[in-house]
């Protein structure tokens, strides 16, 4: 949807938060690599350089409309790319042994799930079938599993069979019909029991819900209805289920010490300078512009809550540190440290960067006796 119709809908508007994302990965992942390069530590490279939306957009929340909405867009599109490149990430250099039989089964699959859209299927069922089989032949190819879900993502329908006037029209018409036929059968509207009996009202209820249906991207319809679930379901469940740090064996020693430390200097100064430094480049050398409202203090402020990694990145370092618990603990305190302090030191910087809310009352001024 970001690619069709968001801020990734033209080269121009893509380039700038493509670009912040790169910056706010490259240089997390060489502030890690200089402190464990050629230690037991360095495949947890890819850690740093994820943000958590979720949590991300959550501070930024917390200024209210003090924040204008360009820039909770505009960190939402950095955050949305930066996923995007983590999960390339894991596929390219945290998967272990490739199987081609299944790879070639998750093409297949993938090849299907294209012909259902060509085909005009519209039913989220039969695409979350397809995808259910891909993701069981891409988690068996030995490719991270996470794979699965871009892909079937760039398959599903997102188009309306019926545009805004057609929809408007026929509604129009529809509801018109209801009104006509309630009146006929009791002489008011809106009598419960002939909505239940009257067979033009039911005609015409039916005739809205196709409409709705038909006004209705299924890829749309399949964010908003996997955002209550994802949000407050499988978010929460993840974060229970992998934030747990065992503090008794410490940070593992000098090694553990060094990821911790790679972790929270490249999320708390790497994704500030990476987002901030990068951004200000594509706008000084392209025809990218920063959106309405966002200054450069505010840029850096939201650089700083891109360092909130939280969810996707304890996810990398149990990839990036299977069977060394002692370095998994240190990457899992590295990263909430981190994203505490990040998150903390971008509200700051975005508060102060911020005017007064919108409900304070004006300043009194009085110059010459004039009380303005």
């Amino acid at each position: 949807r970001e690619v069709l119709v968001g801020e990734r809908g033209s080269v121009r508007q893509a380039a700038l938060p493509v670009a912040a994302a790169l910056g706010g990965m490259a240089v997390p992942a060489l502030i890690y690599t200089a402190f464990n390069a050629g230690g037991a530590g360095a495949s947890g490279w890819g850690i740093p350089m994820a943000t958590d939306i979720a949590f991300a957009l959550g501070v930024l929340a917390l200024l209210g409309t003090r924040a204008p909405a360009s820039l909770k867009v505009f960190l939402a599109a950095i955050a949305i790319a930066d996923d995007i490149g983590a999960v390339l990430v894991i596929a390219l250099f945290y998967t272990e042994g490739v199987s081609l039989a299944a790879l070639g089964l998750a093409a297949v699959l993938l090849a299907a799930s294209l012909g259902l859209n060509r085909a005009g299927v519209r039913s989220p069922v039969a695409y979350a079938l397809v995808g259910i089989a891909l993701w069981g032949a891409v988690l068996v190819s030995g490719v991270h599993a996470t794979v699965a879900g871009v892909l079937l993502a760039f398959t599903i329908p997102a188009r309306t069979r019926v545009n805004e006037a057609e929809f408007l029209a026929r509604g129009r018409t529809a509801l018109r019909e209801f009104d006509r036929a309630l009146d006929e059968e009791t002489g008011t509207v809106g009598t419960q029991p002939a909505v239940l009996t009257n067979a033009r009202s039911q005609e015409a209820l039916h005739t809205l819900e196709q409409l709705t249906e038909q006004a209705q991207p299924p890829l749309l319809r399949l964010e908003h209805g996997l955002h209550g679930v994802v949000s407050f379901g499988i978010i929460p469940l993840f974060a229970l289920a992998n934030a747990g740090v065992s503090l008794g064996g410490g940070l593992g020693g000098d090694t553990g010490l060094h990821v911790a430390l790679g972790i929270f200097f490249g999320l708390v100064v790497g994704k500030m300078i990476g987002i901030g430094v990068f951004s200000l480049g594509i706008t000084r050398w392209t025809a990218a512009t920063l959106p309405p409202g966002v200054t450069h203090r505010r840029l850096f402020g939201v650089g700083a809550l891109g360092g909130i990694g939280f969810t996707m990145a304890l996810f990398i370092a149990e990839l990036a540190f299977r069977g060394r618990p002692e370095l998994l603990d240190a990457a899992k305190i590295g990263v909430l440290a981190a994203s505490l302090t990040a998150g903390a030191i971008g509200w700051v910087m975005l508060s102060r960067a911020a005017g007064p809310r919108r409900s304070d009352p004006a300043p009194v001024v009085e110059a010459e006796g004039v009380r303005a």
